[in-house]
């Protein structure tokens, strides 16, 4: 049994898809905050079980029967990331689990500017001494971020950041095909594995590419970290967010997502999507 928690968000529900496409409905459940909105995959035959990170004993239950749990990480940056981490692991040794696979990121480590890299990397630390054998899915930087990370370019022909540097942005689609294919060959992978697109580009090679897609100059303006806050202000950002997504832009410039894998391409048997393609 394959049981995976957050199918109700974009990157786990697309792995559960995938998974559907080879294993039959009645090997995969699914453990979610609301079984409301997963009803399509009851529809599908699909065991929808109710589990909450921050509800422990919604857990235990949840994740019985789990030869292989695939453990979603938080995305709310307002959230104790590593607490409820914790508390999702500690249900996966009480229900004795064979196997945990958890959504990280490429850039987890203690130093990282960017604060989900930091949480990544104490999770990290925690899987490895829960005592299950546990893989780490290094995800690179989700390509759709760029809608919000690249900012308006369209509209101004600007991309205006406060650092740049190299960043693998990676298809989250493709990340979760992966995934399926990891959780289909169980024991491939053991420990952090990195699955990122083939190429780094940085923000200033963005541009280029912008400026070709659009067929008009798109160019790159560096600001200041004060600089940009301040315009972040102006424009209506909350400050928490702002802090957060500074961090992303402080991260890239020190070459945090610089790194890259040809093993999401080997997992794929193609090409994975390009930064160019979600431009």
């Amino acid at each position: 049994m394959i049981v995976v928690t957050g199918a109700t968000g974009a990157l786990n529900g697309a792995t559960v898809d995938h998974l559907l496409e080879t294993l039959p409905a009645s090997e995969i459940a699914v453990a979610v905050r609301d079984p409301a909105k997963a009803e399509r995959f009851a529809r599908r035959g699909v065991e929808v079980r109710r589990g909450d990170y921050a509800a422990p004993d919604t857990l235990p239950a949840a994740f019985t029967g789990a030869d292989q749990l695939l453990l979603v990480s938080s995305n709310d940056p307002t959230a104790d990331a590593v607490a409820l981490h914790r508390t999702a692991i500690d249900a996966a040794v009480e229900a004795k689990v064979g196997r945990i696979l958890y959504t990280s990121h490429q850039a987890a480590a203690p130093d990282n500017p960017f604060a989900p890299g930091r949480d990544h990397h104490v999770t990290e630390e925690l899987l490895a001494a829960s005592g299950v054998p546990w893989t780490s899915l290094r995800n690179g930087f989700y390509a759709h971020s760029l809608e919000l990370l690249a900012g308006p370019w369209r509209e101004t022909g600007v991309i205006a950041v406060p650092g740049d540097g190299p960043v693998s942005w990676t298809a989250r689609e493709d990340a979760a095909q992966a995934a399926a294919l990891i959780l289909a060959s169980p024991g491939a992978h053991e420990g952090p594995v990195t699955l990122t697109a083939p190429a780094a580009p940085t923000f200033a090679e963005l541009a280029d590419t912008a400026s070709e897609l659009a067929g008009r100059p798109v160019r790159l303006q560096l600001m200041d970290d004060d600089d940009w806050t301040a315009a972040q202000a102006a424009a209506g950002q909350p400050a928490s967010m702002t802090r957060f997504l500074l961090g992303f832009y402080q991260a890239a410039r020190d070459g945090y997502f610089a790194g890259t894998s040809p093993l999401l391409g080997e997992l794929l048997g193609r090409a994975p999507r390009t930064a160019r393609e979600a431009l």
